[in-house]
């Protein structure tokens, strides 16, 4: 009975993660109240003294620890100077609640609301809207293969290219959030305007200035990049070096030349680029390469490692302006290269100090302006694909009735409206983490990672339901671009594959865990005796971790999460509890794989891919609980918010079971499935039932698909498919009574071809008004001018299509 009572109080204490110190204490206070009830349990005293005394002592733990340092050496890759760099740069944020086992949901809901100052909101209620209003896709995509002058004048004039450029130095300086609000309208018209706009407030050279430049460097070149002056772009991917950005073959090499008539010291650069965004039309080049110093004329390091450099493009050597098309998105995207072309020092950003600083500058940058510039892209195309999407199918019928209303639609339609509103929601609580002054480096790559990947599923869909319309290219096709264009986003600032394995989980296994990274340093340490005390500390707090995150797993599995705590108590409850749940398995399975794995779990993509969607799914479904209650939980939301995170949980478990059958000891594998999942699989996907509800909603002109798109260009324009989709539909709906109407007093349904013809019937017979019969030519009209595609003349085609 003793033995029964202490090892569920060490259960308490370890699901509780109660100190070791604290249950220490709990479990002898136990023994001397039952020596004091009953008769004194030696034995118990015996093997508990034996094992908390060496625990609790550090000076007794440290011999056995200083022997599994050197294992863990043994074992353990030495990480190099460019990883270490990537693993310093930016914050740890709410994905390290997700990744540990344990989520604080006070701690996510007081994570300040996303929101925009009054100026952010004028600067998108107007500029943002005049611009949208420019926009000519067909002509942009297919004619001009560019945007007009008359845009690039605009975007200058209005500073497009200065939301991250503070105003003391003429910018907009606007939140992360406020630009990702403009380049989600933008992109919902056109994904080459929403490039160009992007690039100069992502990764380049007013970022990178803001944070490294000398300040003359600064006060010379922030003014001219916010008004317009200069058009910049930033170099990194070689043709040799794509994802592995360190490799780059481009070089600097320290040397004497002439500048402006003297002898200085400067570099000699030879580089060849390509995929540059912005290039063909740069006038200031940022550039990364490896320096080297052969001569010793900065000091006695000859490799100083990568550097990154602003090179005015008229500068003798540069080479620019031809142009890659990537995917018949013509946004200007290029190479540049240049052959020994020598700039003195100061080019470098930071000047001389900051040679060999350029991968740390970069990644630390990256960490914020990945989380920006491609979801924004993302959420702007799946929301156009969602608004358009659902009314198009309510609007196309067949057999007399909407295609909309057939089930295999509905799915699609599902699926569309639950990821977009993940998007959305990710999308929006990074961009809020962000403006809270974190750059948060792994949930940055989550974010890239999944939205772009779930924008191309929408696209995917979207076509699927649109059928020959979105086939057949030309001015009324607004889907087929989009669908085009998906892959350039999952490809670019990091592939997708890479990103979601080596990334992700990669770093995020090591930046997440409580301990990992402590371990790694103290095994970096080179003073002896202070390393096995880092090390001594560090390995018992995991053991306990560890302890506590199986104990944790098995006990929520058992009990399906029923009894763990739930900040709120609708709907949204058991999600939380699920949340929870998984949390906890993942912190679980990382432990236990990467004890078993060690090192090796760096080459095993497929298990570190399948933790990093376990992370991934988590941090979205928690980005959709904060999304939702930011909303004020509205109830129109609610199917949509359920769709969404039964959709992330189910992607979570198949995960984790993937992990388990793939588990590289197959016993192990078996056994773990005991603790993780006691009971077998509890979750299904979203129900058909859930998906038809949310697959109505989107096709009603209603709060739900309007909150779904908020933020996209609605607004009437001379070229803009967008708001003629939603007007058909709404003439759709207020005909649709009228159409019932008459049907019933002619005693027939009209096929789709006999609309108007029934409707002037019924208006011959007194059925129906003139103004009725007036909205059902206009609704058919609007209907027609929809569905119908474009078809153009040899000459057109020879013409416009080389």
């Amino acid at each position: 009975m003793l033995t029964l009572l202490l090892l569920i109080a060490l259960g308490i204490c370890l699901y509780q993660r109660i100190g070791l110190k604290i249950t220490s204490i709990i479990l002898l206070g136990m023994l001397l109240l039952w020596g004091f009830a009953y008769s004194i349990p030696y034995f118990h005293w015996f093997i508990l003294l034996l094992i908390l005394v060496p625990l609790n002592l550090p000076a007794l733990r440290q011999p056995i620890s200083a022997r599994l340092l050197d294992t863990f050496k043994g074992v353990m890759p030495k990480i190099s100077d460019t990883e270490q760099e990537a693993l310093d740069a930016g914050s740890v944020w709410w994905e390290r609640e997700v990744f540990a086992g344990k989520p604080d949901w006070k701690r996510l809901h007081n994570i300040p609301k996303a929101s925009l100052s009054a100026d952010e909101e004028a600067f998108l209620n107007g500029p943002v809207e005049e611009l949208c209003a420019m926009v000519n896709e067909w002509r942009i995509t297919n004619i001009d293969r560019d945007i007009s002058p008359d845009m690039w004048q605009f975007i200058k004039d209005k500073g497009f290219f200065s939301f991250i450029i503070p105003k003391e130095y003429g910018g907009l300086g606007f939140s992360a959030y406020a630009q990702s609000q403009v380049l989600t309208k933008l992109n919902s018209l056109s994904a080459t305007l929403g490039s160009i706009v992007s690039v100069p407030n992502s990764l380049g050279p007013a970022e990178l200035l803001m944070h490294y430049g000398t300040q003359e460097q600064k006060e010379y070149y922030l003014p001219r990049l916010a008004k317009g002056e200069e058009v910049p772009c930033f170099a990194l991917t070689a043709v040799e070096a794509g994802s592995d950005a360190g490799g780059i073959p481009d070089k600097g090499v320290v040397c004497k030349g002439q500048w402006n008539g003297e002898e200085v010291v400067g570099l000699k650069l030879t580089w060849n680029k390509r995929y540059i965004t912005l290039a063909p039309v740069a006038t200031l080049l940022g550039l990364a390469f490896k320096m080297y110093d052969p001569d010793g004329l900065l000091g006695d390091k000859e490799d100083l490692g990568i550097t990154c450099a602003l090179i005015p493009t008229d500068t003798p050597g540069v080479e620019i302006g031809r142009r890659h098309y990537p995917l018949s998105t013509p946004f200007q995207n290029g190479p540049t290269s240049g052959d020994e072309v020598f700039v003195p020092l100061d080019y470098i950003i930071g000047g001389e100090k900051m040679a060999g600083q350029g991968w740390r500058m970069l990644v630390d940058c990256l960490s914020a302006g990945r989380a920006i510039s491609l979801p924004s892209g993302a959420t702007g195309g799946a929301k156009m694909v969602a608004y358009t999407t659902g009314a198009y199918a309510r609007i196309r019928k067949q057999f007399k009735v909407p295609v909309g209303y057939m089930e295999g639609v509905m799915e699609a339609l599902a699926r569309i409206a639950g990821k977009t509103y993940m998007i959305d929601a990710v999308r929006t609580f990074t961009a809020a983490g962000i403006d809270t002054g974190e750059k948060p480096s792994v949930a940055s790559a989550i974010v890239k990672c999944h939205t772009t990947k779930l924008a191309q599923e929408c696209s995917i869909d979207g076509m699927d339901v649109h059928g020959g319309k979105a086939v057949m290219m030309g001015p009324k096709n607004y889907m087929g671009r989009s669908y085009q264009g998906a892959p350039i986003s999952i490809t670019v600032e990091g592939a997708n594959i890479l990103t979601r394995s080596l990334i992700i989980y990669g770093q995020g296994s090591i930046r997440c865990h409580p301990y990992v990274l402590k371990l790694i340093e103290a095994s970096q340490n080179d003073n002896r005796s202070q390393a096995v005390k880092e090390f001594d500390k560090s390995l018992f707090a995991h053991i306990g971790f560890a302890m506590s995150n199986k104990v944790r797993t098995f006990w929520l599995g058992l009990t399906a999460s029923l009894l763990s705590r739930k900040p709120q108590r609708d709907f949204t409850g058991r999600y939380y509890q699920r949340i929870t749940r998984f949390s906890s398995a993942l912190a679980f399975l990382s432990d236990v794989t990467m004890g078993v794995l060690g090192g090796e779990l760096k080459r095993r993509e497929s298990i570190s891919g399948r933790l990093g969607d376990m992370l991934s799914n988590l941090y979205i479904a928690t980005a959709i609980l904060k999304f939702y209650d930011d909303k004020g939980r509205p109830e129109y939301d609610k199917d949509v918010v359920s769709w969404s995170i039964e959709q992330c949980l189910y992607e979570t478990q198949m995960a984790a079971d993937g992990v388990l059958r793939n588990f590289p000891i197959g016993w192990m594998g078996k056994l773990l499935r005991l603790v993780v999942f006691p009971l077998g699989l509890p979750l299904s996907p979203p129900s058909d039932k859930l998906g038809r509800r949310v697959a109505k909603d989107l096709q009603k002109a209603e709060a739900m698909r309007e909150e779904l798109t908020h933020g996209i260009y609605k607004s009437e324009s001379d070229f803009s498919n967008l708001f003629k989709v939603d007007k058909a539909l709404r003439l759709q709906l207020e005909m649709e009574p009228i159409v019932a109407k008459f049907s019933v007093a002619l005693g027939k349904k009209p096929a789709n071809h006999q609309v108007i013809t029934f409707a002037k019937e019924a208006f011959e017979q007194e059925i129906i008004s003139q103004e009725e019969l007036e909205l059902v030519v206009k609704a058919e009209d609007a209907r027609l001018d929809v569905i119908n595609v474009d078809d153009f003349s040899k000459e057109e085609m020879s013409g416009k299509f080389d």
